[in-house]
């Protein structure tokens, strides 16, 4: 109920920003903090649900590990929800790593051996957040840098313009999709960079300390920029690209979902972003690039690993089509209507839509086992155990108590880290 009230009240919202006031223009208005807001508001329902109506046994080890077992009170939930670190731009972080962070216990974590398993670290100093926000800035300013100059020069339009259309070869066409897509990507860079620094500078976002003692301030980090324009596959980057949210789908939606969970949760996707038409014509392309990009790696990538240079080939080849596959798809993204999407695409035969589908139709997609991989940064920050919790909401609503036992806690983040 919560998710579908919260999720149909935001549509309302974006109906009424896109139909009635700016139809065609990004603007930042009270639909952005409203998106971050359905994020935070839908994903503690399902932890709450998860933690006192679901038994342990039917939840996976990442919906265990950020179950919440009491009903937060108004003031935790509220300060949860409009905190002023991520009211504008988020990004979403989980419950209990905001409740940890805020009750002070988020510095009680263990170091990373390089064995993987986990040596408690006692009365750590707090770490400063000062070198990690100000690298982050500087990313900041050089994304706002790149943004102003290079991306008004490579507009996205320039794609379906009839003159470039007309004159330019397949291969230039290919090369100046990939970099005016490319130089549109600054601006998210700009503001999930500067979301991340403004939680940092608050001391909000450690994740704890490396195998080298050096510290992490990586919790609810959005983006990775590096993996993202130098991703080999479909899935290396969107697992690298608006972290966050896609840690949320996969929460809410493609854990729960009990068929056809990929394409359930591009729609959820899709309706989640806004209403123009644009939204859904790149999430339903990317159903069919991520499936078939699935079913090539399944299929042929274990012929070209075996030695490293023909692994490298492979690793460039499958970046290149990683690379002009995402362009392909985002494009009716940035140009919003259904025109200027359709005018796109024909001009290029919907070749890679035919692609897709002819991969799908050659090669066998083999079952992967639903929510079997869990992404890294499920890894939770808390160090109470589940039965602690428990005992907690019988006795009291205080969750200061931090007294927590070694072993287990660190079995359950050791299990959701190697998941």
């Amino acid at each position: 109920y919560c998710f579908v009230f919260a999720l149909g009240y935001l549509t309302v919202c974006q109906i009424t920003r896109v139909y009635i006031f700016d139809y065609g223009q990004y603007s930042a208005d009270f639909s952005g903090p409203m998106m971050i807001i359905t994020q935070k508001i839908t994903s503690l329902a399902f932890e709450i649900h998860d933690g006192m109506f679901r038994k342990n046994e039917d939840l996976t080890p990442s919906q265990r590990c950020l179950a919440v077992r009491r009903m937060p009170s108004l003031l935790e939930y509220l300060s949860y929800n409009c905190n002023f670190m991520g009211i504008l731009a988020g990004p979403l972080c989980s419950y209990k790593d905001y409740i940890t962070f805020i009750e002070g216990r988020s510095y009680q974590l263990q170091q990373s051996e390089a064995n993987g398993k986990e040596d408690t670290k006692y009365e750590q100093t707090d770490p400063s957040p000062n070198i990690a926000v100000a690298q982050k800035l500087l990313i900041c300013g050089l994304s706002l840098l790149f943004h102003m100059t290079i991306t008004k020069t490579l507009p996205v339009e320039y794609n379906i313009d009839d003159n470039f259309r007309a004159t330019a070869s397949w291969p230039v066409r290919f090369f100046y999709l990939y970099v005016s897509l490319m130089a549109a990507r600054p601006k998210y860079y700009f503001a999930w960079t500067l979301a991340d620094a403004i939680n940092n500078a608050a001391g909000f976002g450690f994740r704890g300390y490396d195998k080298n003692g050096v510290t992490r301030w990586d919790l609810i980090s959005n983006l990775r920029i590096q993996q993202i324009e130098f991703s080999t596959s479909f899935k290396m980057f969107l697992d690298n690209w608006n972290i966050q949210t896609a840690l949320w789908l996969k929460r809410v939606c493609y854990e729960r979902a009990t068929f056809t969970p990929t394409i359930q949760t591009f729609i959820l996707s899709a309706i989640w972003h806004g209403v123009y038409p644009g939204y859904y014509l790149t999430f339903l392309t990317g159903v069919l690039m991520t499936l078939a990009a699935r079913a090539i790696r399944n299929n042929i990538r274990h012929y070209f690993v075996q030695s490293p240079a023909v692994k490298l080939c492979y690793d460039i080849v499958t970046w290149m089509a990683t690379q002009v596959a995402i362009s392909y798809t985002v494009v009716p993204f940035v140009l919003l209507s259904v025109k200027p999407s359709f005018t796109f695409y024909s001009s290029c035969y919907f070749c890679l839509h035919i692609a897709s589908i002819l991969v799908l139709l050659v090669f066998p997609l083999k079952r992967t086992q639903k929510g079997s991989k869990k992404h890294e940064n499920v890894q939770p920050v808390w160090s109470k155990t589940l039965e602690e919790e428990n005992l907690l909401q019988k006795n009291s609503y205080s969750t200061t108590n931090n007294s927590f036992s070694q072993k287990q806690e660190i079995t359950c983040r050791y299990q959701a880290l190697k998941q």
